[in-house]
């Protein structure tokens, strides 16, 4: 009788997680097809219909240029750069056994607002110069972080967290310094509304640019997912099951920055998405981090797409899309907080 309670409870945990699963596999589908057919400018379900299966028909319609120009590269990106910087946060997080951290906490964000205000400063508001000075100082500042965590053996990952605290508020500092010396009438308001992300004014161009580097760090971090499993267990552990951690740790750090530069590089500086997300997927999921990354990337991607449809629709002009993630993520990891006592693991 107890043998088949216990298979009874394994079938509907299984029957659970499969649907969790679904859910999450079609979430960024669904947020996809409302980011084209919502927005600030009213079109028809049915105007969008057509468009979609018959656009040379419509090629030189206003609607046709919202929808092919505007709506869907910005639902894409949405889609790559909420993906990536949940994926990131679970793969520093199951690594560093720590629901606390994300790619943020390695200097990846301020390293890249800082290198576009110099573009912006330097340049002007030439948005390739800005995206290709955030990429370089993103990655630029998870080096600094890295060779500070060398200085001490002993405990190399608190090491390369306190490093990625260290370079954080230098170029914190950097920053402030860059809003203080910019044009206040023409640089300053370019330099602001970068820093507090946004999917506007999106292109093409942008896409390309982000889904390479994205698409690399989100499989090779989800490959390493079973390392991270082991890499978990301690350094020890690892040594005796033949994982070089020492390689391991590497890899996922430059991954993980790799994606989150280049995210951050072109919406600018989107917050709480990877400390967020990844710990709702360990909840739901459980700690495998095979299945904790992917399945991050997914609802991480749905997430932000739906999240940039609140931006620029619940008001009249658009937020920032950075403003929202903050407002939404604090309080719901609060209670996530409240709810798992602090763990999660």
């Amino acid at each position: 009788m107890a043998l088949l309670q216990f298979e009874t409870e394994d079938v509907t945990k299984a029957n659970r997680a499969r649907a969790i699963k679904t859910a999450i596999i079609v979430l960024p589908l669904i947020a996809f097809i409302l980011s084209i057919f919502i927005g600030r400018y009213e079109l028809g379900f049915v105007e969008v219909v057509r468009m979609i299966f018959s656009p040379a028909q419509h090629s030189g319609e206003i609607a046709y240029s919202i929808v092919y120009d505007l709506r869907i590269p910005r639902a894409i990106l949405g889609l790559l750069v909420g993906g990536i910087l949940a994926a990131s946060g679970a793969s520093l997080q199951g690594m560093f056994k720590n629901p606390l951290v994300d790619s943020g906490m390695l200097g990846v964000s301020s390293g890249a607002g800082f290198g576009a205000i110099v573009g912006i400063i330097a340049f002007g508001n030439s948005q390739a110069i800005t995206i290709l000075f955030a990429f370089g100082f993103g990655l630029i500042a998870v080096l600094l972080a890295y060779m500070i965590g060398t200085v001490y053996k002993s405990s190399p990952k608190l090491m390369l967290v306190l490093g990625g605290v260290i370079v954080s508020a230098l170029f914190s500092s950097l920053i402030s310094m860059g809003k203080f010396v910019a044009d206040p009438t023409d640089q300053l308001p370019s330099i602001v509304f970068w820093l507090m992300g946004s999917l506007a004014n999106v292109s093409y161009a942008q896409v390309l640019y982000v889904l390479v580097p994205v698409l690399v760090s989100a499989i090779g971090l989800s490959i390493l997912g079973w390392k991270i499993n082991v890499l978990s267990m301690g350094e020890r552990d690892a040594h005796a099951l033949g994982i070089n951690t020492r390689v391991i740790k590497i890899l996922v750090v430059a991954l993980s920055a790799l994606g989150t530069a280049a995210a951050v590089s072109v919406v600018g500086t989107i917050g709480w998405i990877g400390l967020v997300i990844p710990h709702i997927v360990r909840m739901l999921l459980g700690s495998n981090n095979r299945v904790i990354i992917p399945y991050s990337f997914l609802l991480g991607a749905g997430f932000l797409a739906l999240i940039d449809i609140l931006a620029r629709t619940i008001t009249s002009a658009e937020l920032p899309i950075g403003m929202l993630t903050s407002f939404i993520g604090l309080p719901f990891y609060v209670f996530l907080l409240r709810r798992t006592k602090g763990g999660g693991w």
